[in-house]
């Protein structure tokens, strides 16, 4: 995938504003803002705005903040991540409903049976599973929101597939993640190209995607299967996303190619590994 004109960045980011925020976008501007969002945007999308488009994006995304800010703060929302003590999914991600069908539904016949099934067991399953949930939602969430306040990132304010940010004016889909089981970590931070292919020749079917990407890597270097506790490590994990962001730019250098279901994909692909000690 070659690089993003600056004209495509612009409807891009344009799209990413909701109707009501884009009229208002477009009356800041002085020009016409009735109609639909696609009328709006052709009709400012060659005005020299990037600055000023840039600017109302971050302003809004700095209040979504603060309105969940309001409802809990980063301090206490950190603490609650840190009541965490275990991580164990109980359940394979994504099969939970598999689960309950295959080992309850349609394998127990009494209900006496089914109830005393589902105290004895799916309960701590399910449990587990909400938590690991509950844990990895909330703790990219603060992530995140580091990132798309750093200067040089500017997010996105709705949903757009394949698209969280833009660095460097160019688009990328942001997955926050741990090294995959079996991956020889020297390897993975030796060659960081040769692990963004294998993550996208590895992606699951359902979702398949060749969009460019921003893979934060987390890897506890002694105790790799304490990797989660280090996602909770802010200090650590702010300070190498903010290094990371002021060093690195987005250039040709950074395409991948990769292969999936005999077809070839070129995209851009960036590596940010945040390495360390949870010491927990």
């Amino acid at each position: 995938m070659p690089l993003f004109s600056q004209k495509d960045i612009r409807n891009l980011k344009l799209s990413s504003i909701s109707l009501s925020k884009l009229k208002e976008f477009a009356k800041n501007l002085g020009q016409e803002n009735r109609g639909s969002g696609t009328e709006i945007i052709k009709r400012i999308v060659d005005l020299g705005i990037d600055s000023e488009l840039n600017a109302f994006i971050k302003a809004q995304y700095n209040e979504r903040i603060k309105e969940r800010r309001r409802l809990i703060s980063d301090e206490d929302l950190i603490k609650e991540l840190h009541k965490v003590k275990r991580f164990s999914w109980g359940v394979v991600q994504g099969q939970l409903d598999q689960k309950i069908q295959t080992e309850y539904v349609r394998r127990i016949y009494r209900y006496e049976d089914l109830i005393s099934g589902v105290k004895a067991k799916l309960y701590d399953d399910v449990t587990s599973y909400v938590i690991c949930t509950w844990y990895n939602h909330w703790t990219t969430v603060l992530i995140e929101e580091h990132i798309g306040q750093h200067p040089k990132v500017i997010p996105t304010l709705k949903n757009i597939k394949g698209i969280d940010i833009f660095v460097d004016d160019q688009p990328f889909d942001l997955k926050i993640t741990y090294l995959p089981r079996g991956y020889d970590p020297n390897d993975a931070v030796k060659n960081p190209k040769g692990l963004a292919i294998w993550m996208y020749e590895n992606q699951g079917a359902q979702r398949f995607g060749a969009d460019n990407r921003l893979f934060v890597v987390l890897l506890d270097t002694k105790n790799p299967q304490d990797s989660w506790k280090l996602k909770r490590d802010f200090k650590l994990v702010f300070s190498r996303i903010d290094e990371f962001f002021d060093r690195e730019k987005v250039t040709r250098a950074d395409e991948v190619v990769f292969s999936y279901k005999r077809k070839t994909f070129t995209t851009i692909a960036k590596v940010l590994f945040i390495l360390g000690n949870s010491n927990e």
